[in-house]
């Protein structure tokens, strides 16, 4: 059985040389590909992409190949892929795109878990009239409770779900493909937050059957921009938000507010390419975008439950601590974001003294403050929150644990 060659892998983040960084879901270090091609393109063609002189000609062939290779990498096609500023900015497009869907009285589930960028800007629409339900957390487990509460609230007026495949906060993962069957068979749509869930697992859009999905690319080792995949159908139905001259039949176009940043999303082929590297260096041979990428994560995802143990060993553990969310250690029901307070201590502090360490983690809400209130985690300065991702070494959580020890 491969395993992923963790030498390689840091060899090509020029960064975990000079930091120990589990600050990963916050956003995750860059690749050299990454960094590579947005030196070349602002050395090259900083230029309007799409004139016919031949370095704009090069810029343009350039953005619309990163375009492609993020489409390529999750199995979408180039239409149903927007590439917008952050994952929050494109939530508020397409909800503003989406009310002129609704009516006065139609409803909308929204959760208490999930990161804020998937709830603001739903909430927002009841100044339309449009009925915002909430899908609540338990607040011992911090679990929605799967299809089957969700069914309490589902309703022939229902028009759309927002959650999140994990979240932020607890590490959890959500059955979305169940979930999203809940919501077709009332004849509702599901707008997905993978944000939490793409640094760790492979997006495959057309296997689960999301109508819309939202994720981050800074998120997963890359620059920072936000994706929205979703059904060509509705991207043509929904009223576009680009300026008027853009036809409704242009997609994605429609829905590119303001247009890219052109070398951030030419950088995005940097993505693909490395994780293509990482499966020639893994399994020796080579494979399309859409092969590498779902091996690659197989591969990532022993090697995070590895290096997962020794923390999870000792939050789980530790009488002073409480961990949010799961404590299993299989990486099949969550993934290593681990929240926690300790009793008596303000986690804000107690993250920076892991920062004079040399030890990057953070503490807060997270921009998840509906979570963390449900969950009664306000009083000690929000929680404390050690994310790991798999450039990451069993030997650096190893020295986290020890430095976790001497200061609880």
């Amino acid at each position: 059985m491969s395993q992923l060659d963790i030498d390689y892998v840091r060899a090509q983040f020029p960064a975990v040389e000079e930091h120990i960084f589990f600050d990963n879901a916050g956003g995750t270090l860059v690749p050299e590909s990454v960094i590579t091609l947005v030196r070349d393109y602002m050395t090259r063609n900083q230029v309007q992409p799409g004139a016919s002189y031949s370095v704009s000609s090069d810029a343009n062939e350039r953005v619309q190949n990163g375009h492609h290779s993020i489409c390529e990498m999750i199995n979408a096609s180039h239409e149903e892929v927007i590439i917008g500023h952050s994952t929050t900015m494109n939530a508020y497009m397409l909800a503003n795109a989406f009310r002129h869907e609704l009516k006065r009285g139609d409803e909308i589930i929204v959760t208490n878990l999930d990161h804020e960028a998937n709830i603001g800007a739903w909430r927002r629409l009841a100044e339309f009239g449009v009925v915002v339900k909430e899908w609540k957390i338990d607040t011992e487990s911090g679990e929605l409770g799967g299809a089957n509460e969700l069914q309490k609230l589902l309703s022939e007026k229902t028009k759309l779900v927002c959650c999140t495949w994990c979240s932020n906060i607890t590490g959890s993962i959500n059955e979305i493909a169940e979930i999203a069957d809940a919501c077709h068979e009332v004849g509702a749509l599901i707008c997905v937050d993978a944000v939490a869930y793409a640094p760790h697992r492979a997006l495959d859009m057309k296997r689960i059957n999301a109508d819309f999905c939202l994720f981050s690319l800074y998120k997963l080792y890359g620059p920072h921009l936000g994706v929205i995949y979703s059904k060509r159908e509705h991207l043509a139905r929904l009223r576009g938000q680009n300026h008027f001259f853009f036809d409704e039949n242009q997609l994605p176009r429609k829905f590119v507010v303001g247009g890219y940043q052109h070398e951030l999303v030419a950088s995005l082929a940097g993505i693909s390419s490395y994780f293509k590297d990482v499966h020639l260096q893994s399994f020796g041979s080579h494979k399309s975008a859409t092969e590498s990428y779902a091996s690659v994560f197989e591969l990532i995802q022993r090697h995070e439950e590895f290096i997962s143990e020794p923390l999870i060993d000792f939050l789980v553990n530790h009488p002073k601590v409480r961990m949010l969310g799961r404590t299993e250690q299989a990486m099949l029901s969550r993934v290593p974001v681990f929240s926690f307070v300790v009793n008596d201590q303000n986690s804000s502090e107690l993250a920076r003294k892991l920062g004079e360490k040399g030890i990057g983690v953070n503490a807060g809400d997270f921009y998840a403050r509906r979570c963390i209130e449900a969950l009664g985690a306000t009083t000690s300065g929000g929680v404390v929150r050690i994310s790991l991702v798999h450039y990451n070494s069993r030997e650096e959580v190893e020295r986290l644990v020890k430095e976790l020890d001497l200061l609880i």
